[in-house]
């Protein structure tokens, strides 16, 4: 007797989407449409952890931009030159690297949310003891340490979001929880402009530190009300590889596909896109400072028209990715946002009305192709290293990536700012070029 389920029968996978949501299939299905339609499709232990990872992200974006919009202040504080503000960022993605790595394993090994706590914790300390280094040394080691928190957030969360979504609407969801970064960024622009507006320099950038601490707050929800998703977890657990490095790096045999190439190649993909993504993020502040010779004011002015452009820049590259796929997502928005680069340098002198006039294409582009991340990154991994993999990939395309900021700050000297910027367009490039060796995943189901 045939023990296949008659066609029409909805799977376990199906049914555990239709408990969670708390109405049948049909049912399911309806909620599913709609502009909110993947957010209603979640359920409402999706939906936690939906709130729990765009929180602990829009933080981690929020902590983040503590160090680039302090720059000028901070560098004045200490006496240092363009390639030792540099260097600070540099340390923070670099040792991301290690954190985003570590968490990765973590959340294959102990579970997505207690991983998700834990870096969250780790970067508000970070951030918050920043505010306190005495000397410029001591501030290395303080960045460090937050990017230890700051590297593996983003991939626990986008892996924990993931796993509750479906793969119709998986990366528009992701791409909304990519979004959360625009608004850790504005919110960051904000108290940037009121601090520095009201408070002494060699205080206010201390203070943008002390503000870090916000994320700890988040951390007491998360414990109380987020969960991994039930079936991923499961399937996690059966296997005896979980969280293993050496499953992400083994070679195909006959017959049998590895994870090698895709491991190398999605790496490739990280560097450029974070090394193109990093480089503006850093020093467009200190480029209209310094070049452009805006005040405090026009510069969030300026930053708040970018910001625009990036918040909606993820939602519709969500969206697109579910519609074209996840290479030409990438690949369309790799090509626009090198273009817009280039333009952006190429401003005249006293052009600052066609300057602020680019800030939102900007942002829209150099965000939009990030939204297709968290869902390729997670499809491209089988459950047991899912974790292991895409924390892997993201951080060491963080900490390769790190170097474009870098070279940008010894540049400074002899292109100026602006010039140096066009070294971000190279990243774009490479990340279209990594393209080529990797598979389209759009629809793939994750257990």
């Amino acid at each position: 007797m045939s023990t296949n389920p008659p066609p029409h029968a909805p799977t376990a996978r199906a049914r555990h989407r239709a408990d969670d949501a708390g109405t049948d299939d049909h049912a399911s299905g309806s909620a599913s449409d709609g502009a909110l339609g993947w957010l209603r499709a979640l359920g409402p232990r999706g939906r936690r952890a939906f709130a729990g990872a765009f929180g602990g992200y829009a933080l981690d974006s929020y902590d983040y931009f503590t160090l680039p919009l302090s720059m000028v202040a901070l560098a004045a504080s200490f006496g240092l030159d363009s390639g030792q503000t540099g260097l600070i960022t540099t340390v923070t993605l670099v040792v991301s690297a290690i954190g985003g790595a570590g968490a990765g394993v973590l959340a294959d090994r102990v579970g997505r949310v207690k991983a998700l706590m834990i870096t969250i914790a780790v970067y508000a300390i970070g951030t918050v003891a920043c505010g306190f280094a005495p000397d410029y040394e001591t501030l290395l080691v303080f960045r460090a340490v937050q990017g230890l928190g700051f590297g593996g957030e983003w991939a626990v969360g986008a892996i924990l979001v993931a796993e509750y979504a479906s793969a119709k609407h998986r990366g528009r969801t992701l791409g909304a929880i990519q979004s959360s970064w625009a608004v850790g960024w504005g919110l960051a622009v904000v108290v940037y402009t009121l601090v520095f507006e009201f408070l002494d320099e060699d205080l206010a950038w201390r203070v943008m530190f002390w503000t870090g601490a916000l994320p700890a707050l988040l951390v007491v929800w998360v414990r109380r009300r987020v969960e991994d998703a039930p079936e991923a977890a499961a399937t996690r657990e059966r296997s005896s590889a979980k969280g293993s490095f050496t499953a992400i790096f083994k070679p195909g045999t006959a017959g049998v596909p590895g994870l090698l190439r895709t491991t190398v190649f999605a790496t490739l993909l990280s560097t450029g896109v974070q090394g193109g993504y990093y480089t503006l993020a850093t020093w467009v502040p200190t480029y209209l400072k310094t070049e452009r010779d805006l005040s405090v004011v026009g510069t969030g002015g300026y930053l708040a028209l970018q910001i625009s452009g990036a918040f909606i820049g993820y939602i519709t590259g969500g969206y697109l990715t579910d519609r074209l796929g996840r290479r030409r997502n990438i690949w369309l928005f790799a090509v626009l946002s090198a273009l817009c680069i280039w333009a952006y340098t190429n401003i005249p002198s006293g052009a600052d009305g066609l300057l602020l006039a680019l800030m939102f294409p900007l942002g829209f582009c150099m965000s939009a192709i990030f939204s297709g991340f968290g869902s390729y990154l997670s499809e491209l991994y089988p459950a047991a290293v899912r974790g292991t993999g895409q924390g892997f990939t993201y951080n060491a395309g963080r900490a390769v990536g790190a170097v474009f900021p870098t070279t940008v700050g010894f540049l400074a000297g002899s292109w100026g700012v602006g010039g140096a910027l066009v070294f971000g367009a190279i990243g774009y490039g490479l990340a279209a070029l990594a393209l080529l060796g990797l598979p389209e995943t759009r629809g793939k189901e994750l257990v």
